[in-house]
């Protein structure tokens, strides 16, 4: 059972005022914790992932099922400092925490849960001591702008003594299992895995649950809000909220300087992706601009979690991180829900595909399947050929190197898919698109609301 004393649950009272409507929420990250408890190398373990995608509620979920008890400390309350101040001592550190949590703590029965461990470094290094003097504990501290505290504060990060998982948004299946779908999970992974086709009334009622996702996205707070109330305003409302922290917690560990440039830039992602041409322009970003000007501020966006930067490579081999062009890559937002709502897309404009965003559909629709990939840790890359032709996604899967173009309709031109198969011979190519599932001329055919297979 949870429980919390009364400074913390002051802290968790607006986090946890939903719970009710979490009560269904599946996240495939529990399959990654359980692992982690069974496992014979268990460490520490570091939960990173952009605020609001639902670290504290899916370890909370986690401890209440499997362990006795859970022991939760949040650490952007100061008073919770003082567990650490004095003490490397891993046995002192466990009877501070009980004192101050008022909890009995067991070896094999309790979780130790420390939350936004960033606030306070000295924390961060205690988790080096637990696994080498007390690996016994179960220990788990997850952290929301963990990267940019350590790179930009030279915090001392206990490489190797810890495990480390990073938790993202709400990928289409999980979206499917918290709006009542499950059933039809195991259709789209047949049809994926058998390249058949999906019976046309699962396929039209799927593709409208994928224009539902590109609306809502995928942070636990929306998907709630969307699965209980079906009241899309109230979804907007609540991504302008979590915009707007996004905008303020720019301000934390960054310069005065660096907070302007870093909302510039994360407020002009949205509107590179409106264009043709979807590769990152700092000239976009402020007339004139220079990568020395706004390079920071990407890697800031990057390290909190908030954009994902897809590297171009000069040429396809394996691996490709060894032949990507630092200088030339795209910037796709964590979540392709923020992403409309930043623009201010009118909904039903998504629901009904209306020409009147056609402009900015090529780019939404490329950020919605790059998040799903990125949710299956697949490292993205993308590719062109002289300017010719260019290939949205190159990925490696089962070994093999493997193009991916995006199309957010039933286009069956492919140019550059074409342009890339004859260059590079791959195993097969994958094309997403509104059509159905197949397989032909070594092009795995694949509805949008499948990439969660990937």
């Amino acid at each position: 059972m949870v429980k919390f004393t009364q400074r913390q649950s002051g802290a968790l009272n607006e986090r946890l005022a939903l719970k009710g409507l979490f009560d269904t929420m599946y996240r495939k990250i529990t399959n990654e914790l359980i692992r982690w408890k069974t496992s014979n190398n268990r460490k520490p373990l570091i939960l990173q992932g952009a605020r609001q995608v639902g670290k504290t509620y899916s370890v909370l979920e986690f401890g209440r099922s499997h362990f006795d008890n859970v022991v939760y400390i949040n650490l952007d309350d100061k008073m919770a400092h003082s567990i650490f101040e004095d003490s490397i001592n891993p046995e002192i550190l466990i009877s501070k925490i009980a004192t101050f949590t008022k909890k009995s703590i067991t070896k094999e029965g309790t979780l130790i849960f420390i939350d936004e461990i960033q606030s306070y470094p000295p924390a961060l290094n205690a988790l080096k001591y637990f696994n080498e003097s007390a690996p016994e504990y179960y220990i788990i501290a997850a952290g929301s702008l963990l990267g940019v505290a350590v790179n930009r504060n030279e915090y001392s990060f206990p490489v190797g003594k810890v495990n480390l998982l990073t938790l993202f948004p709400m990928d289409v299946e999980e979206f499917l299992h918290a709006t009542g779908n499950v059933e039809l999970i195991e259709k789209i992974r047949v049809c994926f895995n058998q390249n058949a086709p999906m019976d046309s009334y699962y396929h039209k009622f799927l593709l409208e649950q994928y224009r539902n996702y590109i609306v809502v996205g995928g942070l636990p707070e929306c998907v709630a809000l969307y699965k209980n109330t079906g009241n899309f305003d109230l979804v907007r409302a609540t991504q302008k909220e979590l915009l707007t922290g996004y905008l303020n917690d720019m301000s934390k560990y960054n310069t005065s300087t660096g907070i302007k440039k870093t909302r510039l830039v994360y407020n002009n992602v949205t509107t590179q992706l409106s264009k043709k041409n979807t590769r990152f322009q700092y000239k976009m970003v402020k007339r004139g601009g220079r990568a020395a000007e706004f390079e920071d501020a990407i890697e800031w966006l990057v390290l909190a979690g908030l954009v994902y930067r897809v590297y171009n490579v000069d040429t396809v081999k394996k691996p490709l991180e060894n032949y990507k062009n630092i200088d030339s890559f795209k910037i796709f937002t964590s979540d392709v829900g923020l992403l409309c709502a930043s623009k201010d897309v009118i909904v039903e404009d998504v629901l009904h595909s209306s020409p009147h965003i056609s402009d900015f559909k090529g780019g939404m629709t490329e950020n919605y399947v790059c998040q799903q990939l990125i949710c299956n840790n697949h490292a993205c890359y993308t590719w062109n050929s002289d300017g010719i032709a260019e290939m949205d996604f190159v990925i490696q899967r089962e070994r093999e190197l493997i193009p991916i173009e995006v199309k957010s309709s039933d286009n069956s031109q492919a140019k550059a898919l074409s342009v890339f198969m004859r260059k590079y011979k791959p195993e097969y190519a994958i094309k997403i698109s509104t059509n159905n599932f197949g397989f032909e001329n070594n092009i795995k055919t694949i509805p949008l609301y499948a990439a969660f297979c990937i």
